[in-house]
Formats: structure tokens, C-alpha cells, sequence
């Protein structure tokens, strides 16, 4: 039963993420790549990573496309024909692909927990942050001084431009 559900829900990853290259409204596309990350979030749970998934959704659907909502506004992005956000065609996709992917998630939730926890090993934040602390310890301080370099680049080409 789960590897159906992890095959649908990877399906609609897929084809959500697809459907982000030729819609032409980009708040069509923020919503379809929003139910692409949560099929993946649901992939992620499902490989026994709940804390990744958690993260999924918080960081990348929530506080990520926010943000891009919000930089689409300030744009005043456009589209060649000015197609209207209201019309029930263009809703249609991803209201189907968020249909499906909430009805694979209460297939999964009406499963027992017993069965659950007989077929995924669960990691937990704990072993998260031992690992990330411990043998890849150089690797996320690579990963910060990197980030760091790009803020620095970013502030610094945005100034220049000013002078």
C-alpha cells in the first residue's frame, strides 16, 4: 500500500512541477510548484524523514513562496494576454493535482500507526543534528561561508549600481 501511495505521490511531483514550465499566469505557477513541494514533503515522510518533511513545508511552501507572492506583487508581473486569476479553467489543474494529493494523504492517515511504524524507520532531529554536527560538520560550514559569500556579492552589486 505504501509503495502506491509513494508512486502517486510522485506522480503528482512530477506532473505539478511540469505544469510550472507551460502555464503562462505566474501565480499559477507558484501555486502548482506549492503542490509539487508538498508531494514531496509527503515523499520525504514517507521515506521516514517526518523532520524533513516538516521542513519542506514550513521553509520551502510556506516562507519561500510567500516570498514569491510577495515579489510577483511588487513586480506587477503581467502576462502577453492578461488572463484573469478567476476563471474556473485555469483553477482546474491544480485544484485536481491538490485534490489528489490530499486524498493520498488521508489514505496515508487512515493506515494505523502500528503498521507505519513496522515499515519506515523513522530518523529524528536528534540524528539529524548529530549528523549535520558530527562527520558533516565541514561540509554545513562549507555550506554557510558559501551563503555567506553570495549575501556579501549580492549586497555588493546591488550598492554598486547606486554610486
Amino acid at each position: 500500500m505504501y509503495e502506491f501511495i509513494f508512486y502517486l505521490s510522485s506522480v503528482i511531483a512530477v506532473i505539478a512541477a511540469g505544469t510550472i514550465l507551460v502555464v503562462r499566469h505566474p501565480v499559477h505557477a507558484a501555486l502548482y510548484l506549492i503542490v509539487s513541494l508538498l508531494a514531496l514533503a509527503l515523499l520525504f515522510f514517507l521515506l521516514g524523514a517526518p523532520l524533513l518533511a516538516a521542513f519542506q513545508v514550513m521553509l520551502y511552501a510556506g516562507a519561500i513562496l510567500v516570498l514569491f507572492l510577495f515579489m510577483m506583487m511588487v513586480m506587477n508581473l503581467r502576462t502577453e494576454r492578461n488572463l484573469p486569476l478567476l476563471l474556473p479553467a485555469s483553477w482546474g489543474g491544480v485544484a485536481l493535482l491538490a485534490l489528489l494529493l490530499w486524498l493520498v494523504i488521508l489514505l496515508l492517515l487512515s493506515r494505523s500507526s502500528l503498521d507505519m511504524a513496522v515499515n519506515i524507520m523513522v530518523i529524528g532531529p536528534t540524528a539529524v543534528g548529530n549528523a549535520l554536527f558530527g562527520p558533516y560538520l565541514v561540509v554545513v560550514e562549507a555550506a554557510a561561508i558559501l551563503l555567506l559569500a553570495a549575501l556579501v556579492a549580492a549586497l555588493y552589486l546591488s550598492r554598486r549600481g547606486k554610486r
